[in-house]
């Protein structure tokens, strides 16, 4: 399962978006995640005092490298103000611990190879060291954090941190990892399968001065399989050719650092892809007459990615009859799973109950924000990012209509946290499109409202939402108000940026089903 997205604060409407380039083969945690979090418990802490003089210094920092284009020093900023809310004191080793970084040319890697990896520095420390530096490499088997409650999950991670295995300690390593970074070779051919986390302590003599990790997937034989794979997608038909072709596509960007490997599952992905090429035999279409919730995969021309996007068919679906469309969007750092296996499950069930086609994308990146100028972000990559998540979402839905019989009078678009401004962003861009929409917690621009005054919407916000403030959707509804739009707006007390979602989806399927293009509805409420 994929966990909860998570979406922007509110008070990062006016900075811009900055991720990792291309230089490393593996993407840094994505910085807008980052800046999410870190603003988020800042925004719940509501802190005084000298908490807060030496957050607002943090915050000043962070604006000023922000501007200067400095990312490294913004990384830096941003674990200095998560130490002081978590009323620890910034010391110059956690200065140090904060500044390293695990790089390696494949995080996806065959075990059965010698592997390679290099330990740097995201940013310079203001840390005396001696020249006697060492690093002792580990490696243990990932597990998801245990909620808390969870007992058993929690014993799960502890008994996995006591399974570490030693892959070596090396000396030599340099004071400044910038322009030396420290280069080893581990011998994994005594790893088991599946996730694990390379941990790299750097010590000083005998004193620990911070550990950095990384993710990788271990699996013996993975090459192996790639290139059979390859093999197959070049000669199977058009029709499932980027469906095989999808896992190997995808281990390829997270190698070259376009992506992060995050919760991909490649032995999972693997199989799916191996299940296609045996469906595939004989030139049959394994999908085609399918019902139910499965995944699809195309290539994205200009971007030369393999997408993927999650489908549901009804079971009653028939090709002869037209059929509504719900084009699902997810938040921040999610995936096109979100509304799938999140949200208890709950909008596959809904659309099985209400007859409709379901359709979620990836949105090109999980920060695209699919299209929407929001963040104010104005670099070539951002620009770049944001139009083909876009083009992702208008990709997934021409794709739906050549597969389905979609009735055009009935294509939705919904959203929670990062899709509800997606939702309003595509919307007033391509109003002739959607018959109605529908945005959880959400924000975006009432400038905009006059474009989209004629499409039916439900929005939903929980008035003590941390990550986007309620005023988001307050200020939209207000303008599209003011224009007659017929809207319905549901405002929860106490309600927070995720718990709205569920408990409001059944009422916003039947908001979306009383909903066709050309036909007033009396759903409207002041």
């Amino acid at each position: 399962m994929r966990i909860l997205p998570v979406c922007l604060s509110a008070c990062l409407a006016c900075l811009p978006v900055c991720l990792p380039g291309p230089a490393f083969a593996q993407a840094l945690p994505n910085i807008s995640l980052l800046s999410v979090r870190y603003n988020s418990i800042k925004a719940a802490e509501k802190a005084t005092g000298e908490l807060k003089a030496q957050l607002d210094d943090v915050d000043k920092a962070i604006a000023d490298a922000r501007r200067s284009g400095n990312t490294g020093e913004v990384r830096r900023q941003i674990a200095k103000g998560m130490t002081l809310l978590n009323k620890e004191a910034w010391t110059p080793q956690t200065d140090y611990r904060a500044s390293l970084a695990l790089r390696t040319e494949r995080t996806v890697v065959d075990s059965a190879v010698p592997y390679a990896i290099r330990l740097e520095q995201i940013y310079r420390p203001a840390t005396e060291l001696s020249p006697a530096l060492t690093t002792k490499v580990s490696i243990r088997k990932r597990v998801p954090p245990a909620r808390p409650g969870d007992a058993a999950a929690a014993a799960a991670a502890e008994a996995a941190a006591l399974q570490t295995k030693s892959l070596g300690t090396f000396d030599g390593v340099s004071r400044d990892l910038r322009e030396s970074p420290f280069a080893m070779e581990l011998d994994l051919s005594g790893v088991e399968d599946g996730s694990m986390v390379l941990q790299a302590e750097v010590l000083d003599g005998t004193t620990s001065l911070g550990a950095t990790t990384l993710g990788v997937f271990v699996s013996k034989g993975l090459d192996a399989k790639l290139k059979a794979l390859d093999t197959a997608a070049l000669s199977a038909t058009p029709a499932v050719r980027d469906d095989i072709a999808y896992p190997g596509d995808y281990i390829k960007n997270v190698n070259r650092g376009r992506v992060e490997l995050a919760d991909f599952n490649v032995a999972a992905e693997i199989a799916k892809a191996e299940a296609i090429v045996t469906g595939a035999k004989g030139g049959k279409d394994p999908f085609k007459g399918k019902t139910g919730d499965f995944e699809r995969h195309y290539l994205l021309q200009g971007a030369n990615e393999i997408m993927p996007y999650r489908v549901y068919v009804p079971k009653g679906y028939a090709a002869s009859k037209p059929t509504a469309l719900v084009v699902a969007l997810h938040g921040l750092g999610a995936n096109e799973d979100s509304f799938f296996d999140n949200y208890s499950q709950l909008p596959p069930q809904l659309a099985e109950k209400h007859g409709f086609l379901m359709a979620a994308p990836l949105g090109f990146r999980r920060d695209g924000f699919y299209g929407s100028g929001v963040m104010g972000a104005t670099d070539a990559a951002s620009r770049r990012r944001g139009e083909y998540s876009e083009k992702d979402v208008l990709e997934v839905l021409r794709l739906m209509k050549a597969a389905y019989n979609v009735d055009d009078s009935r294509i939705y678009l919904i959203g929670h946290s990062m899709g509800a401004i997606g939702t309003w962003a595509l919307a007033a861009k391509y109003p002739q499109t959607w018959a109605a929409l529908v945005a959880f917690s959400g924000t975006g621009s009432p400038g905009l409202a006059d474009s989209m005054k004629a499409i039916p919407q439900f929005v939903v916000h929980g008035d003590a939402d941390n990550t986007v403030n309620v005023s988001g959707s307050r200020n939209m509804v207000g303008a599209l108000k003011k224009l007659n739009a017929n809207v319905t707006y549901v405002e929860v007390p106490g309600g927070s940026h995720t718990d709205v979602v569920v408990p409001n989806l059944p009422q916003a399927f039947e908001f979306l089903s009383a909903q066709r293009k050309g036909v007033a509805t009396s759903t409207k409420q002041q």
